[in-house]
């Protein structure tokens, strides 16, 4: 395995190994009970449902004003992602207005953040992930995430997890109404980090956003099998596979290249 000048993660997955629910009965009950406090008045069944309409309507919004790409395998959405191209805290703020009631910031993140720990069943680093973070730039190598994710709810975890400060770039897909596989997500790290493809390796546990997105403007790619990788029915075609989650084995072949 040659060494690279940069190394790009995807999180959830790949760094980070995390479970959510957001259909489960008790989440929608606390909500309902976390609005009222504030004077929103939901049922938990209005206020799943009044929540799923706001998503979608923003969603439908976005993919408007959004090029498509070609493959409609990249429309699927996943949880732990929570639409990933809308800045969420938008419907968490409308769930407020559509009842009369006029959040202010504080309360609208800390609503989007309860929503989250609620839906979140365990959180936490895969072994080995912060040694292989600290290695790399240790060797004066440059390291970047690269996450479909929502920055209300990442900045923290990232905190909680205490990895926030190990990256030389943070690029969440909420900041930029576009995720992976797009290539104008992976071209706005490049851009922004004078990042060239051909000295830099995109590591993430989904064939689609993230190997198939990152070979797509040249970059080399190493997929990683995690328990929560999509389902895909292709086999892997990046240019290093690991089919079992294993930062450790991926920081000896990095150090051994």
């Amino acid at each position: 395995m040659r060494l690279y000048r940069d190394y790009i993660f995807d999180l959830y997955g790949t760094l980070v190994d995390i479970r959510t629910n957001e259909k489960q009965q008790m989440l929608w009950n606390k909500m309902s009970l976390f609005y009222g406090y504030y004077g929103a008045d939901y049922t938990p069944e209005e206020l799943e449902i009044s929540y799923g309409t706001l998503v979608s309507e923003k969603e439908e919004k976005a993919g408007h004003k959004a090029e498509k790409t070609d493959d409609t395998e990249h429309e699927r959405l996943y949880a732990h992602e929570s639409y990933p191209e809308i800045p969420i805290e938008e419907v968490f703020r409308e769930l407020y207005t559509n009842k009369g009631i006029e959040a202010g910031e504080e309360l609208v993140i800390h609503t989007a953040q309860m929503f989250r720990v609620l839906s979140t069943h365990h959180i936490r680093l895969y072994a080995g992930a912060k040694e292989l973070l600290r290695q790399l730039r240790d060797m004066g190598r440059r390291v970047y995430l690269l996450s479909n994710a929502q920055r209300v709810f990442t900045e923290q975890e990232l905190r909680y997890l205490q990895i926030d400060d190990y990256f030389d770039g943070i690029l969440i897909s909420s900041d930029h109404g576009v995720k992976k596989p797009d290539e104008r997500f992976f071209r706005i790290l490049l851009d922004e980090y004078q990042i060239e493809p051909e000295n830099a390796l995109m590591i993430g546990n989904d064939l689609d956003s993230d190997i198939a997105g990152a070979k797509r403007i040249g970059m080399d790619t190493f997929y990683i099998h995690s328990d929560i990788s999509p389902e895909c029915s292709r086999k892997s075609d990046a240019d290093y596979t690991m089919m079992k989650m294993d930062l450790r084995s991926l920081r000896r072949q990095i150090l051994l290249r």
